[in-house]
């Protein structure tokens, strides 16, 4: 379980450190063409979620890896599970209907905080 745990947080991280980056980096111009849903929330919003996801990200793995507070592991998959919740609810209340990408994130999220509670 410890190696599924490396390999699905592992990804899901990376996937995050992306994402988190772009948002807190990229301009709402260059944000628009992967995330027609900028335009509806403030820039302000879209860079703290972009600092979410890469705090969460670090919270995926940093803990686990150096053997200091491990249970926070669990808490950033679990945040991942409700962050991706919301974007499924901001995504069907717009005119973007496309969240088979969020899905799959929410199914990784959840995945991640059953193999973390196995080590906890």
């Amino acid at each position: 379980m410890n190696i599924a745990y490396w390999v699905v947080a592992g990804l899901l991280a990376l996937f995050y450190l992306y994402a988190g980056a772009m948002k807190a980096t990229r301009t709402r111009d260059q944000l628009r063409p992967m995330m027609a849903w900028v335009d509806r929330v403030p820039l302000p919003a879209v860079r703290t979620l972009g600092a979410v996801e890469l705090l969460g990200a670090a919270g995926l793995v940093l803990p686990p890896l150096t053997s200091i507070a491990p249970g926070l592991a669990l808490a950033a998959a679990i945040g991942f599970v409700v962050l991706q919740i919301g974007a499924i609810g901001v995504h069907l209340t717009g005119d973007d209907r496309r969240i088979a990408l969020n899905i799959g994130l929410v199914t990784t999220a959840a995945v991640t905080c059953w193999l973390a509670t196995t080590w906890l």
